[in-house]
């Protein structure tokens, strides 16, 4: 018999999973999406003024083939290809990023601390650190987890290194290499070459959401919008909308934060909820600006670590794409993310006026600039990035055997829970992979952790006329390992 398969979201997540399904010939699948467009965090708004922000600053590079082969079906040739121009703005200067290969731009003083630090640092016997914090101060020195990691860390994720575990960390975080910081300093070199992303897609038209609104269009009948699940029978296998009527399924997949659902199930055990006292998260104020100028920079973003602003990064959105501004030729749009807790709140009212002092103060704007400002837009949103805590993995370990023990599957950057599989691309594989799953059987890899080369995975996009694959249920050894790694 065909199961009927329920989506709760149509983010990168909910939407990768129903494309999938279609793809392999599974049509027995709805979307229910609380809002009025599809895209999650992945979304973009269009301000009354004509410009276009997303939900804090994207870029698209991509882990996963499958991904790369849904944003060529989806834009052919409508995107940017961009190379990254990232800054640190610190002590009323620019520094290229990452901060610690370039530490030669900061006054005299605080480069000896950097290196001396290091240096410290490197002679120390590493152990294993117990918190985010630790792993700062024992990688990095006094010098550099002072001027910047500690500091900034705290403006990024709303809460203290000390209360972050340290598994997450992988790619995310720059290593160092002693040997190239002093080189760098004492031949005054510069070195901005770090990262994963030095080059980056963005799509033409629509911002970041243009994306996900090309993949949500293919999927028209599927999706039900404005469509908000308030309660989540798992014995009945019944989803319940805030209209009061009730959506049943198979096998549920959903893409919302993980301790709201559980909040929404009746009957969940006691361990299950208190479980997600281990998931904390943080929300964000995203600020939009747009100005009547030629854009002055070719910057991509910028990170703030100092308390003069309130923001940690601000984007020159407009270097993306020029379709995101009324004309590109004379107006140019940055955007600010600011993050917020309950360890570090934010006053909404005054967010947009405390956003703009602080653009003034680290010298985006100028006063003169502020008159011709045409256009702020603000978004805000409760859940945009989910803390790696030191609980986590145990609340995890907790929380999600039993959800799948009622054929819930729980996936996305807040169904998983883990910011180190949160972009977009990784939100993507987890829907397809789950689907691919509960379809054909086949082991889910991204949301255990296990990410292959490019030229390894087997997941691709099929051809559009190709016929859908028969189902082959996985060996079941297969799927006990899939799950003792989860």
């Amino acid at each position: 018999m065909t199961r009927r398969v329920v989506i709760l979201g149509a983010g990168p997540a909910g939407l990768g999973a129903a494309y999938r399904l279609r793809e392999v010939g599974h049509d027995d699948f709805e979307v229910l999406e609380a809002r009025a467009s599809a895209g999650g965090l992945a979304s973009s708004e269009r301000s009354g003024n004509g410009f276009v922000y997303d939900i804090g600053g994207h870029v698209l590079f991509s882990h996963f083939r499958y991904f790369d082969e849904l944003f060529d079906r989806m834009l052919g040739d409508e995107y940017q290809e961009l190379e990254r121009e990232s800054w640190i703005w610190m002590r009323n200067r620019f520094l290229p990023y990452p901060f610690q290969n370039n530490v030669k731009y900061l006054p005299k003083e605080a480069v000896l601390e950097c290196v001396l630090g290091l240096i410290e640092a490197s002679r120390k016997p590493k152990t294993a650190y117990r918190n985010f914090e630790e792993l700062i101060f024992g990688v990095f020195g006094d010098g550099i987890a002072r001027h910047f990691m500690m500091p900034y860390n705290f403006k990024v994720w709303a809460h203290p290194p000390s209360m972050l575990g340290t598994r997450w960390i992988g790619e995310r975080v720059p290593v160092v290499d002693l040997e190239r910081v002093l080189g760098n300093v004492i031949l005054d070199r510069d070195d901005i070459s770090w990262g994963p992303n030095n080059t980056f897609k963005y799509p033409l038209h629509g911002g970041t959401g243009g994306l996900f609104a090309r993949v949500a269009a293919t999927l028209e009948g599927k999706i039900r919008y404005g469509a908000c699940a308030i309660a989540i029978d798992a014995r009945r296998k019944r989803v319940t909308l805030d209209t009061g009527k009730d959506v049943e399924y198979d096998d549920l997949v959903s893409t919302i934060p993980l301790d709201r659902l559980v909040e929404g199930i009746a009957g969940a055990p006691a361990d299950v909820r208190e479980a997600t006292a281990g998931l904390l998260h943080s929300g964000s104020a995203i600020v939009g600006v747009g100005v009547r100028q030629p854009c002055p920079s070719k910057k991509c973003w910028m990170y703030f670590p100092e308390s003069s602003s309130p923001f940690y990064r601000v984007t020159y959105l407009s270097n993306y794409s020029p379709e995101v501004v009324p004309d590109a030729a004379t107006h140019y749009s940055l955007l600010a993310e600011v993050s917020r807790s309950p360890l570090k709140p934010v006053n909404l009212g005054t967010v947009v006026d405390d956003v703009l002092d602080g653009m003034v103060a680290s010298r985006l704007l100028s006063r003169n600039d502020l008159r011709d400002v045409v256009d702020t837009h603000l978004i805000v949103r409760d859940y945009t990035y989910p803390i790696p805590s030191l609980d986590r993995d145990r609340a995890l370990s907790v929380i999600q055997p039993w959800l799948e023990s009622r054929n819930i599957y729980s996936r996305g950057r807040f169904g998983s829970w883990k910011y180190e599989i949160g972009n977009m691309d990784h939100a993507v594989q987890m829907g397809a992979e789950c689907a691919d799953r509960l379809v054909l059987g086949k082991p889910e890899l991204c949301w255990n952790d296990r990410i292959l080369p490019k030229d390894e995975q087997t997941l691709r996009l099929m051809p559009e006329n190709e016929p859908a694959p028969a189902a082959s249920p996985v060996a079941q050894e297969e799927l006990v390992e899939a799950r003792s790694e989860a």
